[in-house]
This record gives structure tokens, sequence and C-alpha cells, in this order.
């Protein structure tokens, strides 16, 4: 049995630099690996959840970190059987009903973080906001991926809606609303 905090290299070095220095995003906090969570079944508002196949859906997805200091949080979607699970999607389940794909994989999410922002948003007038640990992040970032904070985060948002996003609303609708469904293909940012 292995001491690793997940199954994903990328993850598990992520891991060991929030263990030693957590405060290097807005509102990010990592929690266990895939820990089972109710949440998902409240969220989605699905009646029926100890329905069998109900679980089997719900398994695809992966929760792994708090995506902001009121309750949003991320999870990776397994969408198929890859074996590099760092370059699966990435989903943010937001605090107010939001969803949305946005990142087509670990690192792009990692770049993500780099802005030091919960929405994504450049501000560089903004940097005795930072969190504490983020000039920190921003160099093990470079030193360990060779990534630095995007240009334009949004830019990877929409990308990873262009490539997931019709995907993940026809998988949503064989267990959620079709209202919620149709909310990943709404840009909540």
């Amino acid at each position: 049995m292995s001491d690793a905090y997940s199954p994903i290299p990328e993850l598990n070095l992520l891991r060991e630099f929030y263990d030693r220095q957590p405060a290097i995003s807005d509102g990010f906090e990592m929690y266990e690996y895939g820990q089972p969570d109710d949440a998902f079944v409240h969220w989605f508002d699905i009646p029926g959840a100890r329905d069998p196949e109900l679980a089997g859906h719900l398994a695809r997805l992966v929760p792994f970190a708090q995506a902001s200091g009121s309750g949003s949080f991320y999870a990776l979607w397994r969408c198929d059987d890859r074996a590099d699970l760092a370059t699966l999607p990435v989903i943010r389940f937001g605090d107010e009903g939001d969803l949305d794909v946005i990142a087509s994989g670990l690192r792009e999410l990692l770049r993500l973080l780099a802005v030091d922002d919960e929405w994504y948003m450049l501000d560089d007038g903004a940097a005795d906001e930072r969190s504490t640990d983020h000039a920190d992040y921003l160099v093990w970032l470079r030193r360990t991926f060779g990534l630095t904070r995007p240009d334009d985060p949004q830019a990877i948002i929409n990308a990873a809606t262009a490539e997931y996003g019709r995907q993940f609303a026809d998988w949503l609708r064989q267990f959620a609303s079709a209202e919620i469904a149709d909310s990943v293909l709404e840009p909540s940012f």
C-alpha cells in the first residue's frame, strides 16, 4: 500500500508543496483525494442517492480540493479510461450552483492557481493582497513543471470548455437534470 496522496504524480507534488506552504492561492485548500462525498448527491439534488447506477456515475468524479472559501470545489472527471490521470479535465463545482469545466488537465489548473484569485481574474495591482505563500508557489511551479501564470486565464477555461464541455454535459444528462447539464455550456466566468 502506497503512502502517496493520489495515483497522480503531479497532484502528489502539489500536495507536498501544499503541506509545507498551504496558502498558495485564494480560496484553494487540498483535502483527501477522492474522499467519498455526499456533496455530489446534494449538489446535483438527485433523488434515490442509494441507486448503484448513480454511485457508478458519481465515482467518475474525484474531488481533491476546495476552490473557494465559500464551498466551491474541484474534481477530476474520469471521462474515459486514460492512463495519464493528470490529463483528465478539472471540473469546478460552485457554491452557488455554477458548474464549469475549467481546465483540460492538472497542469492547466496549476497555472490558473498562479493567478491567486478564485475567479482567475488578473489584477497586478493587488500584489499586497496575494496569498502568503503565493510567490513561493510561482517559483515552485516554474521549477517543478516549467509553468508560469497565464497571460489570459480565460483562454484556458475556454479551451477546456470547448474540448470537454459538450461531452461533460451529455454525460451529466444520464443522471442529472437538463438544467444542470446545460449550465456547463454557459460560462459563469
